[in-house]
């Protein structure tokens, strides 16, 4: 399977990655993450497949995250365990 996608950084909060479905943009993402996040900027466009090597990520993750929630969040390493989602 492939996912494409876009990948927005944050502008405020160092090494914060927004994974979202290619050509959705983030307004779709819950208004509460949207703040957290501050102002987003593009940071590149990706296609993903289970077989492909992200740097921090698993892709499969990554993609699971995608299909369920529309949008997956890569957080600093030391700040793993606060995933939020906008069903939990």
């Amino acid at each position: 399977m492939k996912i494409a996608c876009d990948v927005y950084k944050s502008v405020n909060k160092e090494n914060y990655y927004l994974y979202v479905l290619a050509d959705q943009g983030v307004e779709h993402i819950p208004e509460a993450l949207r703040q957290q996040l501050g102002q987003v900027e593009i940071a590149l466009s990706l296609e993903l497949t289970e077989e492909r090597s992200l740097a921090k990520e698993d892709p499969v993750v990554v993609m699971a995250n995608l299909k369920e929630h529309g949008y997956h969040l890569q957080l600093p390493p030391a700040e793993h365990h606060h995933v939020y989602h906008k069903d939990g």
